[in-house]
């Protein structure tokens, strides 16, 4: 059940109105709401609503035994086990073949070739965005950052719900298990803001990188030998804007969602092709990964604290293993790495120069978004030689095939969302808010029905659903 779809608005109208019949009833609200994430995850197989429960019985058993113990060894190993497990199911589901073929081709290659027990194994849609929520709860609790949730259904309800269910954003457990404690209200800027960010998302979502993948993007990696250099230069270009639109896409409406059930989501874009080094790039993509990555993986390898190459080294491994959460391919890898190594150099570079910034704003735009394009062909390729493919033929002069205007218009959209004034939707809907229930019922209906009307049919998959 996609966002962008008849199907979803229907649900959605449903949902709305019976969790609003029961503001006064919180309880049952939250029963009814986490009833209604399962309806919804098992549209795409209703065997994997085990796997959730499972996983927050796991995790809701062994922080309540973390914050009922006093004892910081048994407190350790308790959170180590609860780590352990969440890593286990993420890596049987998401690793388990691509672990066993390498291995295979491993033992091949030293001569001691061996039948391995390959399963056919379904990856369950946002497994990586519940397990790490799941990890992030444990963790937090044994911190006492985090309080324990009041009972198991807070914590189902925190893994299970729908909006960010299966592409994010990360919520942690300090961010929305307060807001289930209390009866949520409606005001009317959240209302507003809600309806704008889910209209932009469909905007996003179903013009802009639903045309850039079907007419330029998909065409062109599919065989890059058969365009010029044109063409493959658009295609980098129009996959950024693609991977930017479709996400943030997700996340707006998922953020918008949340709004008009009462619920507010943290942000997770902020206009990230306008980063001057990659560091601020990873500061406004993806910003629940990023800032989880940085939690929960970079501090406790140790950050910054021991000195220039230990924290180097530390964000090359946090950046490899980020780029493994993607996806089980060597090409993710190696995206990691990309991402990693340019940081390393940007740090080995401020300390050189004593923290003096040494490169203009505007060129430091320009190269780290080059650097991202170069990654993102990477990340798109799923193989390393259709990955050198691309390169090649930016070499290779031709006619052009696919680079319409019309491409390239949805493309100079798409980089120029990044120029918007901050926080445009926030500021919009503050103008807005004080307008008359009817004039604003028009406009938004207005703009759903200017969407649909320029969308093409069909709608694609969004493309962290994969991951």
């Amino acid at each position: 059940m996609l966002f962008p779809t008849l199907a979803f608005g229907v649900f959605f109208l449903f949902v709305y109105f019976t969790s609003w019949s029961l503001d006064r009833e919180n309880g049952r609200r939250k029963v009814f709401l986490l009833l209604a994430s399962w309806f919804f995850y098992a549209q795409w197989d209703w065997r994997f609503v085990g796997l959730l429960i499972l996983s927050a019985v796991l995790n809701w058993g062994v922080a309540a035994l973390i914050a009922r113990n006093d004892n910081a060894t048994q407190r350790k190993w308790l959170v180590a086990l609860g780590v352990l497990v969440n890593l286990l199911i993420l890596g049987f589901f998401k690793y388990y073949g691509f672990f066993i073929e390498q291995m295979a081709d491993l033992l091949t290659q030293v001569g001691w070739e061996r039948d391995l027990p390959l399963l056919q194994v379904v990856l369950p849609v946002g497994i990586s965005f519940f397990t790490f929520q799941g990890i992030s709860y444990v963790v937090d609790v044994h911190r006492r950052t985090a309080e324990p949730a009041d009972s198991l259904l807070d914590v189902m309800l925190l893994m299970s719900f729908f909006p960010q269910l299966v592409a994010g954003p990360i919520i942690r457990a300090s961010d929305l298990l307060p807001q289930f404690a209390r009866s949520p209200r409606l005001t009317r800027e959240a209302a507003t803001l809600g309806l704008l960010l889910i209209v932009w998302g469909l905007f996003k979502k179903t013009i802009v990188a639903s045309e850039l993948s079907v007419n330029l993007v998909d065409p062109v990696f599919f065989d890059p030998s058969a365009y010029g250099a044109f063409d493959i230069a658009a295609a980098v270009y129009g996959y950024a804007v693609q991977i930017y639109c479709d996400f943030s896409a997700y996340s707006d409406m998922a953020i918008g969602t949340g709004l008009l059930l009462g619920y507010s989501f943290p942000r997770n874009f902020d206009q990230p092709y306008r980063a001057s080094s990659m560091q601020q790039f990873w500061r406004r993509w993806h910003i629940s990964l990023s800032s989880w990555l940085r939690d929960y993986l970079y501090v406790p390898l140790g950050g910054g604290k021991k000195g220039l190459w230990s924290s180097s080294l530390n964000v090359m491994i946090t950046m490899l293993l980020g780029g493994l959460w993607h996806g089980a391919a060597w090409t993710f890898v190696a995206w990691g790495a990309l991402h990693g190594g340019v940081q390393v150099i940007e740090r080995l570079g401020r300390a050189a120069f004593g923290g003096r910034k040494v490169i203009p704003t505007a060129v430091g735009v320009l190269v780290t978004f080059h650097i991202v394009c170069l990654g993102w062909i990477l990340f798109r390729a799923e193989t390393f030689e259709l990955a050198w493919a691309m390169l090649e033929g930016l070499g290779r002069m031709g006619p052009l095939a696919v680079t319409t205007p019309f491409m390239l218009g949805l493309i100079v959209i798409g980089l120029g969302m990044h120029w918007l004034p901050p926080r445009a939707a926030e500021g919009l809907a503050l103008r807005l808010k004080a307008a008359p229930s009817l004039t604003l019922g028009l406009l938004v209906g207005a703009a759903f029905l200017l969407v649909e009307a320029m969308r093409p049919d069909g709608v694609a998959p969004f493309i962290y659903f994969q991951f």
